[in-house]
């Protein structure tokens, strides 16, 4: 038995990273997986090798920018599989940690338009039906730079603390409507979207990193272990709480 047994599970940024180590252990746990990503290809990449192992999931492609392209995506998963019972949004870009006089409004508006209005537009397009069925989980990948600077630049950080507050938001709304809220908080996680930061990251960046309590990067398959916790029955008196997976980062 599996701890999402019976459980449908829509996961954007399911191409790489954290949100392919979700949507690979999810569907080991029993989930019928809905993977969402822009980058289609890779999504197919994932969801045929979960297919191979006989496990139950669905590529669909989604551009969380776009209003349009979310509700097709959504659309096509409730038409798959009739429901969605675990909706976590990890789709995220990063800024290259810009202060705000290097932040134009052109990348201000796109990390807000992807990192925090994309949240908004997917959860408003799944919640609807947990609602109606009485109970639904919804998890939201944030950063440390929801609680601090330094995870980012300008506009991440931003809009990072942005989920943070929609996420307590969303809890105090439905919760009394059977619908359990949180959100992650990663730290300095291994993907191919932050290894080329780590890579040639400024020495400040890679002090921090280093610094931390663990003395290591995190990897992918952790997130998704607490992802894992939050969309089970395990952590159903958990909510509107920001979990840091951080190596101790927050500690300093």
């Amino acid at each position: 038995m599996g701890k999402l047994d019976g459980k449908v599970a829509f996961i954007t940024g399911a191409a790489s990273g954290m949100g392919q180590a979700q949507a690979e252990l999810f569907a080991k746990e029993g989930a019928k997986v809905i993977a969402a990503d822009l980058n289609f290809e890779g999504v197919t990449r994932v969801t045929e090798n979960l297919a191979s192992q006989n496990l139950d999931v669905f590529g669909v492609e989604i551009d969380v920018g776009n209003l349009d392209s979310v509700k097709a995506a959504v659309k096509a998963g409730l038409d798959k599989y009739g429901k969605i019972d675990i909706l976590s949004n990890t789709a995220g870009i990063l800024d290259a940690y810009a202060p705000t006089l290097e932040t134009s409004e052109e990348l201000w508006d796109r990390i807000m338009n992807v990192n925090l209005k994309g949240v908004y537009r997917v959860t408003n397009q799944v919640l609807p039906q947990m609602i109606e069925r009485g109970k639904g989980t919804v998890i939201n990948i944030a950063s440390i730079a929801a609680f601090v600077a330094g995870g980012g630049g300008a506009a991440y950080t931003a809009a990072k603390h942005g989920i943070a507050g929609y996420t307590k938001q969303l809890s105090f709304d439905y919760g009394h409507k059977g619908i359990k809220v949180n959100a992650i908080a990663p730290g300095a996680i291994e993907t191919g979207m932050t290894k080329q930061i780590f890579e040639e990251g400024s020495a400040e960046v890679m002090e921090a990193v280093n610094s931390v309590p663990a003395g290591r990067y995190g990897q992918p398959e952790e997130v998704a272990q607490l992802a894992l916790f939050l969309a089970s029955e395990d952590s159903d008196f958990i909510h509107g709480a920001i979990m840091p997976i951080d190596g101790g980062w927050l500690v300093k």
